[in-house]
């Protein structure tokens, strides 16, 4: 359980970061032109990885389902993806 915690804690904060620059690339393309072409296929791709892994810790951490669609959703809205991390962390940990 300690490598999925683990696995899961490494992607919540990646996919949290990319999520985080990549609404600061999208203001930034908005007001001042200049995009990155690729970032937003980075996200998509991090995102799909945390979907994967998000899934898995869910299953293992015996969440109903709207607990686990919350999850996987929490990878979609900046800074969710840290509060979600912390939230399982400290229910694997205190069963």
């Amino acid at each position: 359980m300690e490598k999925a915690l683990a696995r899961f804690k490494f992607i919540a904060y990646l996919a949290g970061v990319i999520l985080i620059l990549f609404t600061i690339e999208i203001i930034i393309k908005y007001t001042l032109g200049p995009e990155i072409p690729w970032f937003a296929q980075l996200h998509g791709i991090v995102y799909m990885i945390y979907v994967v892994i998000a899934f898995d810790i869910s299953r293992r951490a015996k969440l109903s389902l709207s607990q686990t669609l919350l999850v996987l959703l929490a990878g979609t809205v900046p800074i969710m993806s840290f509060i979600a991390e912390k939230k399982i962390r400290r229910r694997i940990t205190n069963s």
